[in-house]
């Protein structure tokens, strides 16, 4: 159990899972999206879409978008400081069967592609993103990490891994999601360093059937 469980995250209030992780979450997807925001849905669910206004999830989550973390005092100002960057944002309630209680779905888009993603707080300020663009996976945001989404065929780990091995980057953990044998797959392999662009560079093209890599860098 890490410290933060128990004693709860350092943050601007008022609730664990409901500001401080609504904020960490924004933050991870802006992250994963890698490019400034400037348009971004958010459709809440569960207790997210029925509590928001009370416990500042809005404003929470606006502020983790920006880069904003949970403890930074400017949350409060982050509807202000979000306009003064012209970023175009809405945020609607959805109501999804199975859906985690705490939990978002972003839809970023600028002028030539658009990316979806769900995440979830699950409690002491600790996050998980569950699924990009259709594909489930799982990443807390703790460490470094990579998102390799590619079909499943023999060899693209091995490969994969190869690369990661040939640079002196260790591996901390490594999940594979498939959607079937033969089919779509999403890898998440986090690390114990940011990967250089190079290295990114190397493992899509590193084999045929690698179709985008999405790089998890922190500290930076």
């Amino acid at each position: 159990m890490r410290l933060e469980e128990v004693i709860g995250p350092v943050m601007i209030g008022p609730s664990s899972s409901h500001t401080a992780g609504a904020a960490r979450l924004g933050k991870l997807a802006a992250l994963i999206w890698g490019r400034p925001v400037k348009d971004v849905t958010i459709f809440l669910r569960g207790s997210f879409a029925a509590t928001w206004w009370g416990h500042g999830t809005d404003v929470a989550i606006l502020a983790g978008l920006l880069g904003f973390s949970p403890d930074d005092p400017r949350i409060p100002n982050a509807r202000k400081e979000a306009k003064r960057k012209g970023i175009q944002w809405s945020f609607r309630e959805e109501h999804e069967d199975g859906a985690h209680p705490n939990s978002a779905r972003f839809l970023f888009k600028n002028e030539s592609t658009s990316m979806e993603m769900v995440g979830a707080s699950v409690g002491g300020g600790a996050v998980k993103l569950m699924e990009i663009d259709g594909f489930r996976l799982e990443l807390s945001g703790d460490l470094p990490a990579l998102i390799t989404f590619h079909k499943d065929t023999p060899g693209v780990v091995a490969s994969i891994t190869g690369v990661l091995a040939s640079n002196g980057l260790n591996i901390a953990t490594l999940t594979l999601h498939r959607q079937g044998r033969g089919k779509g797959a999403a890898m998440v392999v986090e690390l114990d360093e940011n990967p250089s662009k190079a290295i990114i560079d190397a493992i899509s093209r590193c084999h045929a059937e690698i179709l985008r890599v999405l790089p998890l860098k922190l500290g930076e």
